[in-house]
């Protein structure tokens, strides 16, 4: 099994089929959906079934789909897995399944490149996110990736009472300056602690949870300076929460993150194309300053699916065929474009942005790019 990390999408993104088309096929096997494994094995062989109408009868392709049949009927563990991708092409070899711990759309794409698409919006929707949550005398540290717990830490430093309290005011202590003293070292604790977590599991995003605005405001300070720049916002989950309620918390802060960044981005986008400064919206100019290598940020609606064309010669990719631009070579038709250009940009290692819901990129015509020049 590998891994979905960037460097495994790339690696992906830059597979040609050589001999035969590679057969990309994503998974919905959630248990939480299907509950039976033979309910899942009769959907997957409805989706292989169309799958092969469409496989123009090239034998490797059938391969693959009968190897993919084959794997989900050896049994998955569900109890952990709720996607697959899966990347094959008999004729070069080329065998590769990823599990993941979140549902997929389930489609076959039958193409000269891997779809990885849909891996690089799940890369960017799940980038791993710290919660910090603590109170006067508890301190609680997770980290999530991909939507499950990958590293966590508890702190426990109670507040001294009774004999202990009554000696401080034998000696003539402040007792409330006490107890605050004792709650800067435990939040000190807590914000060392994190940045152990840190070490162990570095994240991209920190949130920070605390009913107290000033204990939160003290924990923050605390914080190594590299957590600091990592700050993204803060939840309301007490520092008792069930682990349930604290991914909920930590998936719609990411989210917001997300849809935030997204915005900046689009912006800009939106800026350089009004000012013909380095960006260009649409389609047909996109995938034309692709086939220039113009292209530095990939920018692309979630969801959006479009039909062009590829040129057997040259590789380029256009909206407009039959002839190529650059080499008058004979153009074919692709189902899907805008898969295409996500995967030649990915081949290119350009950046790739897929936005959910920003009205504004759909304006543009639900696809951008920045140029390098």
């Amino acid at each position: 099994m590998a891994a979905m990390t960037e460097a495994t999408i790339r690696e992906l993104a830059s597979i040609k089929g050589e001999r035969a088309p590679i057969t990309s096929c994503y998974l919905d096997v959630d248990g939480r959906r299907v509950a039976r494994q033979r309910d899942l094995e009769h959907e997957v062989d409805v989706l292989l079934k169309d799958a092969r109408a469409r496989a123009d009868g090239e034998a490797s392709v059938f391969r693959d789909l009968r190897r993919i049949q084959q794997h989900v009927r050896g049994g998955i563990d569900r109890s952990r897995v709720r996607g697959l991708a899966i990347f094959a092409c008999w004729a070069d070899r080329l065998w590769k399944v990823i599990e993941l711990p979140m549902p997929v759309r389930s489609r076959v794409v039958i193409n000269r490149v891997p779809a990885v698409g849909e891996l690089e919006v799940l890369l960017r929707e799940h980038e791993p996110m710290g919660v910090l949550l603590a109170d006067r005398q508890r301190a609680r540290m997770f980290v999530f990736e991909l939507g499950e717990l990958a590293g966590r830490s508890e702190l426990f430093e109670a507040v001294p009472r009774d004999l202990d309290v009554r000696g401080e005011r034998d000696r003539g202590s402040d007792l409330k300056q006490v107890v605050e003293t004792h709650t800067q070292q435990h939040l000190r604790h807590a914000a060392r602690v994190a940045f152990e977590v840190w070490n162990q599991h570095p994240f991209q995003h920190l949130v920070v949870g605390a009913s107290d605005p000033h204990v939160r405001a003290q924990l923050e300070s605390d914080l190594h300076p590299y957590l600091r720049s990592r700050l993204c916002g803060q939840i309301s989950v007490p520092v008792t929460a069930g682990y349930a309620d604290v991914l909920a918390a930590a998936q719609a802060a990411e989210a917001e993150v997300e849809r935030r960044r997204e915005a900046v981005l689009v912006e800009r986008l939106r800026a350089a194309v009004a000012g013909r400064r380095r960006g260009v919206a649409g389609l047909g100019p996109v995938v034309d300053a692709l086939a220039a290598h113009r292209v530095d940020t990939l920018i692309v609606s979630k969801g959006y699916a479009a039909p062009g064309w590829r040129c057997t010669s040259c590789d380029t990719l256009a909206a407009i065929g039959r002839r190529c631009k650059g080499c008058r070579g004979e153009m074919v038709p692709v189902d899907d474009l805008v898969e295409d250009a996500i995967e030649e940009a990915l081949a290119q290692s350009c950046h790739v942005e897929i936005c959910v819901g920003n009205a504004d990129l759909d304006v543009m015509g639900r696809i951008g790019a920045l140029l390098r020049y």
